[in-house]
């Protein structure tokens, strides 16, 4: 019989490897995996056996489970409110959980609302009925442009080079409008507001553009979070379903875009797999009821050697301190934020390879 004596309940850093070891032991026996980018874990404890847990990825809730013979009780209930008061404390109000359809219900008694579900694999859910909606209203009332062509990039510009502003030029070229999405996550080498002024700065020179904050609803760690495990190689088509499917349902419509432009990918894995899952997800009729969005892949503008040029080449550059190759890969915007960060940071951070979409 559940009492709230008979737990306790304490917070988990992944980095611990026993403790890490044991969670993975018990998600295996509840059928789950661990997922790469969990920080913590909050787990429930009965004298000293481990009976429930749940996982926290920056805003996002994962890996719950409850052992069989606690399952009916309200140690489900609590379990995720323990977790989602940890994510608070870290900073984190706007929070997504992500489960199988088969428990939406459970969790819509813990304040959790359904936004994409996958098939019979996966259900993304949130902790406000209204947050989607809410963040789409205010695209269309600010930012929506009566056009018959709306396009629309999503880019990390972890820095923003002189391929990411050709691609902005292809594609502006080829629509009335374009949508340029700044991916929101403090997960790279350069912080968003850089990366967002550096868009900014690179795209001023284009009349029919505007440059947007990306928002918790495209590629971030909620919705596509294999995508800041690019070191790893970590492919996920779920997510990869999941932050699309979201796109083309809510985010396209309330813009009135038609069309989503990307850059080609001959290195990246993960970049790559989510530029053939744009295909599938955006343009597929049978998929889903709402309409297609037109995916255009243009062809990356290379250096004197012939290679494409990414961000992540600008970063090696950088950490070299060749001033020289950095000069021949960005545009001349960009140059005085790469200085100034120069100045004031060391190049210690994990060389994730972020840049090509």
């Amino acid at each position: 019989m559940y009492s709230d004596q008979a737990l306790t309940f304490e917070t988990v850093d992944t980095r611990h490897v026993t403790l890490r070891e044991e969670i993975r032991l018990f998600l295996a026996g509840n059928g789950l995996g661990m997922d790469e980018d969990i920080e913590q874990f909050v787990v429930a404890r009965c004298k000293r056996d481990l009976v429930a847990c749940a996982g926290i990825a920056g805003n996002t809730l994962k890996c719950v489970a409850v052992e069989s013979g606690w399952r009916g009780t309200a140690l489900g209930l609590k379990i995720v409110h323990e977790a989602e008061v940890q994510a608070i404390q870290n900073g984190e109000h706007q929070l997504f959980l992500l489960t199988t359809p088969e428990r939406v219900k459970a969790f819509r008694g813990c304040g959790f609302y359904p936004l994409v579900t996958l098939d019979n694999r996966a259900t993304l859910m949130e902790n406000t009925p209204v947050g989607i909606e809410h963040y789409c209203r205010k695209l269309r009332a600010h930012h929506r442009v009566q056009a018959d062509h709306v396009g629309a990039i999503v880019m990390n510009a972890n820095p923003f080079t002189s391929g990411h502003r050709y691609l902005i030029e292809q594609a502006a070229h080829s629509c009335d409008w374009l949508h340029i999405f700044v991916v929101e996550e403090d997960l790279s080498a350069f912080s968003f507001q850089e990366r967002f002024a550096m868009v900014q700065a690179g795209a001023r020179h284009i009349p029919n553009a505007s440059v947007h904050p990306g928002s918790r609803y495209i590629i971030s760690r909620g919705t596509f979070p294999g995508y800041f495990l690019k070191e790893k190689q970590i492919v996920n088509d779920v997510f990869a379903a999941i932050d699309l499917i979201l796109f083309r349902r809510y985010i396209a419509p309330a813009l009135n875009i038609t069309q989503r432009f990307v850059g080609t990918e001959p290195f990246c894995k993960v970049t790559a797999h989510y530029n053939h899952a744009m295909h599938n997800w955006l343009e597929d009729e049978a998929i889903m009821a709402d309409a297609i969005i037109n995916v255009t892949e243009i062809a990356r503008i290379t250096d004197e050697n012939n290679l494409p040029i990414s961000a992540s080449a600008v970063r090696a550059a950088l950490k070299r301190k060749d001033m020289d190759a950095v000069k021949r890969m960005v545009p001349a915007t960009t140059l005085p934020f790469l200085t100034r960060w120069l100045s004031h940071h060391a190049f210690t951070q994990p060389d994730y390879d972020l840049a090509n979409v």
